[in-house]
């Protein structure tokens, strides 16, 4: 079977529905680690990586340096602290996501060039170059003893966010990202505000729920799909 964990739960920086309306703690994303035959898919390493190398060892007994993939469900920074430790691992995200990003960096560097911010332009220059890092991810990531892992997307919150769905013998489960990000989020039925494209999330939102049993949150732990019986 394909082993998943979650290594570590994220927090969002600014929670909208406990009526944050301004960041008051570090966000970072939930990270879960997969684990098929000699595959070992570390998703959204949002800790930095010396806090990431002690939740893997504790959770699961495993070094950074064993770790093959990375897939990241969007490109929020939020999402991939951990990735200059993970330099020797592939890094995956959706061909969707990495376009439009990729084109919106570009767009930004256009503008800091005009303006001659040297800084900025730094920075952009930074982004497209872990962007360039990541390969687009295949349909079809994994598959051992009859489960499969595959990409589900589930844009709207950013254009090609992307989650990933774990068919098991005995239930689906869904690692959605920050479509559904935190388990209020889940119980009320609602999407980030900050979404990109808001009608798109909630067709997403309501895709993950039709689909799956389990659901990993992307700030939250583990949830049982509320529309489900799973047990």
């Amino acid at each position: 079977m394909i082993d998943l964990r979650v290594i570590s739960i994220g927090a969002l920086p600014a929670h909208p529905l406990r009526d944050e309306r301004t960041p008051v703690r570090p966000g970072h994303s939930t990270c879960t680690l997969l684990r098929a035959g000699d595959k070992a898919i570390l998703v959204d390493p949002g800790l930095p990586d010396s806090a990431l190398a002690s939740r893997l060892d504790e959770r699961v007994g495993l070094p950074l340096s064993r770790i093959t993939h990375v897939f990241l469900t969007s490109f929020n920074p939020e999402l991939r602290r951990a990735l200059p430790a993970l330099d020797h691992a592939t890094w995956w995200i959706s061909e969707t996501e990495r376009e439009a990003i990729g084109a919106a960096l570009v767009a930004k560097l256009h503008e800091a060039a005009e303006e001659n911010d040297d800084r900025l332009k730094e920075a952009l220059e930074r982004e497209v170059a872990i962007l360039r890092r990541c390969q687009p991810a295949p349909d079809h990531l994994a598959d051992h003893r009859g489960e499969r892992l595959d990409l589900f997307p589930l844009p709207g919150v950013t254009p090609g966010l992307c989650g990933l769905i774990l068919a098991g013998s005995r239930f689906s489960t869904l690692i959605c990202g920050d479509a559904i990000p935190t388990v209020e989020h889940l119980e009320q039925g609602k999407v980030l505000p900050n979404a990109a494209d808001v009608d798109r999330a909630r067709e997403s939102f309501a895709e993950a729920i039709e689909i799956a049993d389990l659901l990993v949150l992307g700030r939250d732990n583990v949830a049982p799909n509320p529309s489900k019986r799973v047990f």
